[in-house]
């Protein structure tokens, strides 16, 4: 059966590193002051302590990107899961950018394409994890294959106790899951396209209305 890649994270073994965020620019030849993953930081107040919640694109199943996408197979969905681009099709619009609830792309400033995530999939072809899960210290990421019931991320779904962070107006079925009880939840926003451009009507149909 053809894999389809997924991601669990433990936010509460998360304490903001960033190791996650520096391997993958390294391993992925990211631009200075761009990134590919994250991590949102919340809490604080009143002396209280503070919730860490790493991300990176999550790979969605009904992407928003793709829907924004003026050119056929720019930005597509892999049949192992993963939304890849293109980089021979991107003209580089930058459509794909805010129409991501996730913040998860940026227009690279060299290679004028659009930019993301891909679970590092070279790393993947020689059998290896991405970056971001080998490097973190505390392995708060898991990661491995949904249609394979003996890998560990088939075993955290299956145990439950997980939940998905989306905009509550659209819910784009990402596949980065989250042990129960993550913070922030309410971060993800409503997909865009920058000036008077429209979603495709499919897309507009079906969360719009």
């Amino acid at each position: 059966m053809q894999p389809k890649y997924a991601m669990v994270i433990d936010t509460s073994r998360c304490f903001d590193c960033k190791a996650c965020i520096i391997s993958c620019q390294l391993e992925n030849g990211i631009p200075p002051l761009y990134h590919r993953n994250w991590i949102i930081e919340t809490g604080g107040g009143n002396g209280g302590l503070f919730d860490f919640q790493p991300g990176n694109c999550m790979q969605c199943d009904e992407p928003a990107c793709i829907a924004a996408c003026p050119v056929p197979g720019a930005t597509f969905k892999s049949k192992t899961g993963l939304v890849l681009i293109d980089p021979d099709r991107c003209i580089d619009c930058g459509n794909c950018v805010p129409a991501c609830p996730y913040g998860a792309r940026y227009r690279h400033p060299t290679k004028r394409i659009a930019d993301k995530c891909d679970f590092c999939r070279h790393r993947i072809a020689r059998g290896l994890e991405p970056a971001c899960v080998v490097t973190c210290p505390t392995r708060a990421r898991v990661f491995g294959d949904l249609n394979d019931p003996k890998s560990e991320v088939s075993r955290l779904l299956k145990k439950g106790g997980l939940v998905r962070v989306v905009n509550p107006k659209i819910d784009t079925k990402p596949n980065i899951f989250y042990l129960e009880g993550t913070r922030p939840l309410a971060w993800p926003r409503e997909p865009t396209l920058p000036g008077d451009v429209h979603m495709p009507l499919a897309f507009w149909r079906k969360y719009r209305t």
